[in-house]
Parts: C-alpha cells; sequence; structure tokens
C-alpha cells in the first residue's frame, strides 16, 4: 500500500475515532445519572480502547521521528488518565486529537473538489455531424480532430476548435477572464469550456479532448494541488516547546522526589488543552464572524497564514474592477446626448453586453429612450433599427471599414469599441473600458500601511492596454499581461520562493494560482470551480470584505495567542505546584479544566465584534 493510500486510510480512521468517541461520552453521560451507573465506565473503555490506542500508537511513531507537536503531549495525558482512572478525560483528549485531525484533513481535502466540479461543468457527451448532414451523440473519448461538432444554444463547448458554421456569441470570461461575450464567425477560435449564446454553432475541432484548453487547466490545478506546502499550525508551534517543557519539569519531579505521583500530576496539569481547544474555538467564532459579513471560510487554516503574507497578487477582472464594461468615450462630431438617445433606443432590444452598457450610460445622464422599428441584429453585422425616421447602425470597426472603404477611423485604443453609423453615414466610435472600483486606489494604498504587504502585484488574461490602464487607476506598478492560467500558477509558484502570496481573483481560468498561493481568495460573480479553489470566498462583489477578512484574521490570531498563552502559562504555574508535591494529580485534573474553562471563555470572544473590521477610506462603498 502506498504513502497515499494509508494516508487515506488514517485520515478515514480518524473521523470514525471522533465519532466513537463522542457516542461514548454521550452514552457515558446518559448512564452516568441514572440507575444504571455502575455501567457508565464502559463505553469510556470502548473508545479508549478502539481511538486512544491507535492514536497512542500513531503519536508514538511521532516520538520515535522526533516530530514534538502539541498533540505528542495530549498522548501523554491519554496514558496518564488511563493510569489514574480518568477515564472520561482520556476519552475527551481521544475526541479532540481525532476530531481535530478530522477537520483539518477536511481542509485540506480540496483538491479532489475543485477536480470535481471542474469535471461536472464540461458536458460528457457531444453532437457530432456526420457525414449525411445527421447529428449523432458520441462521447468525448470518441472525438477525433477535424470532427464536426454541433454546439447548441447555452452549451458549453466541449473541445477547442473553429467555427465551421454559423454566427453567433461566446461567454469565455471564466477561461479568459475578459469580462466579454466574443463574437463567433466561421473562421473564428473557440476553446473549451466557454458558454455558447443563444445561436447553434458547428465547429470543427482541432485538439482532442485530453488536449483543449480546459483539460489543460485542469491538468495544472491538479499539479499545483499536489505540489501546495502544507504550513504548521500555530498550536504545534507553540507545542513544539511546550511539551518538552513539560516533560522535563514531569521528569525532574519524579527523579529527585521518586514519588512517581508527582510525574503523574505534572501530566495532568501540563495537558495542553488551552492549544487543542482555546485555538479551534477561536478560529470556529472567527469562521462564524466571517459568515456573519458574507465571507465564506473553506480552509481555516487561512487566518493564520495570511498573517505571513507579504505579497498579494490580484486578477483584474471582477476583482479591482467591477467585472462590466462602461462607456467611457463617445468620438463624435455630432450632438453627444442626440446620439446617445438614438443609439440608446436600438440598444435595448439587444442582448449584447455592450448594449447593457449604452443604455445604462443614457440613465446616468438621464436620457430616455424613445421607440424604435425594424429592429435587426445579425452575428458579425450589427444592429440596425430606425428611431424617429432616422436609420441607425450600431457595428464593429471592420464592418464600417468594410462598407466604407477608404474611411480613415480614430487609431483603436485600449478595451472596446463600436462604430455608430446614422442614416449611412458614420458619425462615431463609442469605447468601453471595464472601470476600477471606486475604493480601488485607496485599497491597494493601504495593504501595505496597515497589512504589511511589501508588493502588489495585477497579474491578468487581459490585453496590455486594458490591464495597464486599470494599473494607473489604482496605483499599482508591477504588471503581468495577457498571462494564461498556467503563466499564473508559474508566476505564484516564482513568488513563493521569496516570500508568501496571496492570490486574488474570479474565475476558472485564477484556480490553479488560487491553489498553489499560500492564501487564495475568490471575490465576486465565482463559480463553484472558482470558490472550490480558493481557502476564502467573498460572497459580495467588494474589496471592503476583503478587508474584513484582515482584520477578522488578525483577532482570531490575537484572541487565539492570548488564550493558548495564558492557558499556558497557568498550567506551567501549576505544574511547578504539582512538581513541588502541593497538587495532587486529582486537584491537578480540577486546576486543569479551571484553565480549560478560562481559555475557551476568553477565545469565544472571536465570535462577536468589537470595533471596525475596516480601515481604508472606501467613501461611497457599503461595508
Amino acid at each position: 500500500m502506498n504513502q497515499v493510500m494509508l494516508k487515506t486510510v488514517w485520515e478515514e480512521r480518524q473521523k470514525i475515532i471522533a465519532i466513537i468517541a463522542v457516542l461514548a461520552i454521550a452514552i457515558h453521560l446518559s448512564l452516568r445519572w441514572s440507575s444504571y451507573s455502575a455501567v457508565a465506565v464502559y463505553p469510556l473503555y470502548a473508545a479508549l480502547v478502539l481511538g486512544g490506542i491507535p492514536l497512542v500508537g500513531e503519536l508514538l511513531g511521532k516520538l520515535l521521528r522526533r516530530e514534538f507537536g502539541s498533540d505528542l503531549l495530549a498522548g501523554f495525558s491519554i496514558v496518564t488518565s488511563v493510569v489514574l482512572g480518568e477515564y472520561l478525560a482520556g476519552t475527551l483528549v481521544v475526541l479532540m486529537l481525532s476530531g481535530g485531525e478530522a477537520i483539518e484533513s477536511y481542509a485540506k481535502d480540496r483538491a479532489s473538489s475543485v477536480l470535481r466540479a471542474l469535471a461536472s461543468r464540461m458536458p460528457q457527451k457531444a453532437h457530432r455531424r456526420t457525414s449525411a448532414g445527421k447529428s449523432e451523440l458520441i462521447a468525448l473519448d470518441d472525438i477525433r480532430i477535424g470532427d464536426k461538432l454541433e454546439v447548441f444554444p447555452h452549451e458549453i463547448c466541449p473541445v477547442d476548435g473553429i467555427v465551421h458554421e454559423g454566427h453567433g456569441r461566446m461567454d469565455e470570461a471564466y477561461i479568459t477572464g475578459e469580462p466579454y461575450v466574443i463574437a463567433k464567425v466561421p473562421g473564428s477560435r473557440v476553446i473549451s469550456g466557454a458558454v455558447n449564446s443563444d445561436s447553434l454553432l458547428v465547429i470543427e475541432t482541432t485538439s482532442l479532448p485530453k488536449d483543449s484548453r480546459y483539460a489543460r487547466i485542469m491538468k495544472v490545478v491538479e499539479q499545483s494541488e499536489a505540489n501546495k506546502p502544507q504550513m504548521q499550525r500555530l498550536g504545534d508551534e507553540l507545542g513544539a516547546w511546550y511539551t518538552p517543557l513539560a516533560l522535563l519539569i514531569a521528569g525532574v519531579s519524579w527523579y529527585f522526589s521518586g514519588d512517581a505521583t508527582r510525574f503523574l500530576a505534572v501530566l495532568v496539569v501540563a495537558t495542553p488543552c488551552p492549544l487543542l481547544i482555546a485555538i479551534p474555538v477561536a478560529i470556529i467564532g472567527a469562521i462564524s464572524t466571517a459568515a456573519r459579513h458574507g465571507i465564506v471560510i473553506r480552509n481555516p487554516g487561512a487566518f493564520e497564514k495570511v498573517a505571513l503574507c507579504r505579497t498579494v497578487i490580484f486578477d483584474k477582472t471582477g476583482t479591482l474592477t467591477y467585472g462590466r464594461p462602461s462607456l467611457v468615450e463617445e468620438v463624435t462630431e455630432e450632438d453627444k446626448d442626440t446620439l446617445l438617445t438614438l443609439v440608446a433606443s436600438v440598444e435595448r432590444y439587444s442582448r449584447h453586453p455592450l448594449a447593457h452598457s449604452i443604455v445604462d450610460a443614457a440613465q446616468k445622464r438621464g436620457i430616455a429612450p424613445g421607440a424604435a422599428s425594424r429592429i435587426s441584429e445579425l452575428p458579425g453585422r450589427g444592429l440596425t433599427g430606425v428611431v424617429n425616421g432616422r436609420e441607425v447602425l450600431i457595428t464593429s470597426r471592420g464592418e464600417v471599414q468594410t462598407i466604407f472603404q477608404g474611411l480613415e477611423l480614430p487609431p483603436q485604443a485600449g478595451g472596446l469599441e463600436c462604430a455608430i453609423v446614422l442614416d449611412g453615414r458614420y458619425v462615431g466610435l463609442y469605447r468601453f473600458r471595464d472601470e476600477p472600483r471606486e475604493d480601488g486606489g485607496s485599497f491597494i494604498r493601504h495593504l501595505h500601511e496597515r497589512h504589511h504587504f511589501n508588493r502588489v502585484m495585477l497579474v491578468s488574461g487581459d490585453r496590455e492596454s486594458e490591464v495597464r490602464y486599470l494599473a494607473q487607476s489604482v496605483g499599482i506598478d508591477e504588471v503581468l499581461a495577457e498571462q494564461s492560467p498556467e503563466d499564473k500558477l508559474e508566476i505564484v509558484k516564482a513568488e513563493r520562493k521569496d516570500a508568501e502570496v496571496m492570490f486574488v481573483g474570479d474565475g476558472i481560468n485564477d484556480a490553479p494560482a488560487m491553489i498553489a498561493a499560500t492564501v487564495g481568495v475568490a471575490i465576486g460573480d465565482i463559480s463553484d470551480v472558482t470558490a472550490e479553489s480558493a481557502d476564502v470566498v467573498i460572497m459580495d462583489s467588494s474589496l471592503v470584505k476583503v478587508d474584513n477578512f484582515f482584520h477578522i484574521s488578525q483577532r482570531m490570531r490575537r484572541i487565539a495567542l492570548e488564550s493558548a498563552l495564558l492557558g499556558i502559562l497557568l498550567s506551567i504555574g501549576g505544574m511547578f505546584f504539582a512538581a513541588a508535591g502541593l497538587l495532587p494529580p486529582v486537584a491537578g485534573a480540577l486546576l486543569q479544566e479551571v484553565i480549560d474553562v478560562f481559555a475557551v471563555l476568553n477565545a469565544l470572544r472571536a465570535t462577536f465584534i468589537d470595533g471596525d473590521l475596516t480601515d481604508y477610506e472606501h467613501e461611497g462603498i457599503s461595508s
């Protein structure tokens, strides 16, 4: 049996042990206060035999490998509790160990869920057009290069290819990161994973499904998860010195007194419940607080790891922008309000994403669109209509140059644009950009001042001009544009050689980089795949929520450290009393319970809010 299988078996066993411990404690407590109190201890025996022995065996293995963590001392506590007859205490320690391991394994086991989400999104069959012109349903594995496949309206494209027949649009946002629906005509390239619009397209395949764009993303997701280093937990870091110290005090007291009871008493007092209980309680409280603010914590380790991050990498679309294009420039000599009235009157009948941007621009300027007639929209040709007797055509730069041979248009700028023809005469261009968030600049500035990020990078699949425009708007100097998912992954891996990295994105194309980052944050209108890939999911499309996560994390760590360290200091004081023979084992157990209660009550403070959860200027942005 290989190491992966052994690890899987052990993680499943931990879950079973946790369930056994819970049942044993519940049955014990119900019998203890009944007429069957004489047999109340038997369920605890079962839990200690079925759960305690495997756990102690595993901890002995760690001891032989010289791995000293807080859970090692818990193993000694299990043995000590059995020797002292404190079977309930021993079973509680079994529950804490197995339950903590089960929760941790769940948090780490994200690769399979990401890959399942990626796989479930893709169709399992395709419609192939035969030589006789008929359509047959085939499995993806049966697709061959050169096949003609029919992609139905609203269907996901199964392979990379070229449009053979039809005109339509495809939403490639999740794959490329660009927030636009791309027009498709014969000869246009299509990529697997893109969502077809409302027209039937026939494509000629240029690659096999296993070599397609979407499959390559799945491969890099799998590779990035397999190579993701695991970081040491806060409890382990504290336990690395606490465990040897407790054993040293216990051993010295036994050696000089010659009384083994003192050894047992010290270990009972030293049981690391502040580490094993208080820290998880603080984490659970912080998870609850985050949820109330629209932040889903998929990996609780993100609370601890984000404090170590010194580099933050942002995707562009949907993170530092709103993820939707806006009308930003009207290049025309016509009266702008009059022209916008005519164009908006026609565009309100279109489903093209730029149509929404034009109608929104008209509404913001208080322009009411008029009635339009003879609406016609042909893919690749543009949108036409008649408003107040005037014929309006909204089309592409290329189509205008085809209609008006030799016409010189203004130089092409970054972003998208559409050309306007009025009554058979070219009258101007509308230019669109995915606008930066209003609070983007102040948010970026405060990352260094308040949260100790040394580097801020913008890495995007968008065009250079678009990415540079955003970077200048929000104050980011380090920019990498036109990056594929594989490129983003390599960038994150390279940056992690120098510092821990937080990656913030929103699309499937960000999934590999999110998994490879120290902390992956998904924000905005995200897919299931993106959510599965992230450590933290921001449900609202808001940078304020990202700042909320920083502050909740800071508060959780402070409270967890307070609870753990104060609990440990009190325990150390109790250990010295026990070593001096002033605290017998039973009294030591009671003292430890008091310390545990104190540590847990303090840790519960992480559930409540005290003060503001953001510290940068974000006028007009709701927190």
